[in-house]
């Protein structure tokens, strides 16, 4: 009888000596956060920047795993070609708040072009000193019509920009606010750098305001 007791009681002692070895290895989130943030191991913040999401039905993890994407996003160890991939796919603003910060513009970029971000992130990055992270920031769907505005106004705008500007609410966006609309088209006719095709549009436009403004030019 002593022995079959014994018997019965050893998996639950297995068990119990499974969970302690796991939470041994358990780090809070505090600590792995700033263990991520200081890593200079490129292949664990590459691994972590491609690793899958918990499912949100898990809450605590799927926290967990959003606020560490936060610490390998900030992380200049983190390869590039992984920070834009974190750049282009991620939602979650506390990570792309991070990755518009980056040094390297093409992370900013993917940043700029990721129409998940908040209207007031990619405005920020309508200003940015590189052009092609502010063309892209002006392309995004999530931009205000005062950046897009501003944008159109811009000297320094290039004319493949000007070209999507100038088509907004005739082309692209048939249902944007009209009058709004047709202001930026009207900047992109003042703007020195539109293109003679897109001045060609321009000269048709709807607005009668946008086509007087071709004679101001």
């Amino acid at each position: 009888m002593t022995d079959q007791n014994e018997n019965e009681q050893q998996p639950a002692a297995a068990v119990d000596d499974s969970a302690t070895t796991e939470a041994k290895g358990f780090e809070p989130l505090t600590v792995a956060y700033e263990r991520l943030r200081h890593s200079t191991d490129s292949a664990e913040l590459s691994e972590f920047a491609r690793r899958p999401l918990p499912d949100r039905a898990n809450q605590a993890a799927f926290s967990r795993a959003t606020a560490l994407l936060e610490a390998v996003a900030g992380n200049r160890h983190t390869p590039v070609e992984d920070r834009v991939f974190l750049a282009t796919t991620m939602p979650f603003p506390n990570v792309l708040v991070k990755l518009s910060e980056d040094p390297e513009a093409s992370v900013r970029q993917a940043v700029a072009a990721n129409e998940d971000d908040k209207n007031w992130l990619v405005g920020r990055l309508t200003k940015d000193p590189v052009p092609a992270v502010r063309d892209h920031a002006l392309r995004n769907k999530r931009t205000s019509w005062k950046m897009r505005l501003e944008g159109a106004q811009d000297p320094t705008a290039d004319a493949e920009t000007l070209d999507y500007l100038g088509s907004l609410g005739t082309e692209r966006e048939e249902g944007a606010p009209a009058v709004l609309a047709s202001m930026v088209r009207r900047a992109v006719a003042l703007n020195p750098n539109t293109s003679q095709s897109m001045l060609q549009k321009l000269a048709n436009d709807p607005s009668q305001e946008v086509r007087n403004a071709l004679t101001q030019r």
